[in-house]
């Protein structure tokens, strides 16, 4: 049986913190606060799931505290210490430390290198610079065998969420 981890992104991070102004997500059908996402947190860790942190949803979410209108002290503390457990690797967090691979410069120039094109291609929802970078946080757990959830509110991430990063086309330069 696989191994199932559950990579949290940004608007369901600040659900959970509660952020003044973030405080649900997702569309009017299927709405998250932090109730539901902790009810949904705790039924996949109790059956054994392990939740990822990406990097972007550190920068992301740390963004929305500081332009929070109240409780921004109140989230910070919160927020650090979910980012200390995931680092420290307290369970139900995985090492932050397995993303360090997707983060150096080949794999930037990877995403990068398709991020315009795919962009191009695409008519209302895109796929933004940090959902792509979950999206190859979600790509690397399922290569190394895990099944993957990518629990998320964000409409364009949930329409996204099952394309191959590695699929799509790089674009050629043309040559002079």
């Amino acid at each position: 049986m696989k191994s199932k981890v559950v990579i949290v992104d940004t608007s369901i991070m600040c659900c959970w913190l509660n952020i003044c102004g973030k405080e649900t997500c997702g569309p009017d059908n299927d709405k998250w606060d932090k109730q539901r996402v902790e009810t949904y947190i705790k039924s996949e860790t109790d059956k054994g799931a392990t939740l990822v942190l990406p990097f972007p949803v550190i920068i992301e979410t740390g963004n929305h505290i500081a332009q929070a209108a109240a409780r921004r002290y109140e989230c910070s503390v919160e927020f650090v210490e979910v980012i200390s457990k995931a680092v420290d690797e307290k369970s139900p967090w995985a090492a932050f430390s397995r993303q360090k691979d997707l983060w150096d410069g080949e794999k930037i120039k990877e995403l990068i290198a398709v991020w315009p094109e795919y962009v191009k291609g695409q008519k209302e929802k895109n796929l933004s610079m940090g959902d792509l970078m979950i999206k190859s946080v979600a790509d690397f757990y399922a290569e190394i065998g895990s099944e993957v959830a990518i629990l998320t509110g964000d409409q364009g991430l949930m329409i996204h969420k099952d394309v191959d990063i590695k699929a799509a086309k790089v674009p050629r330069r043309r040559s002079k």
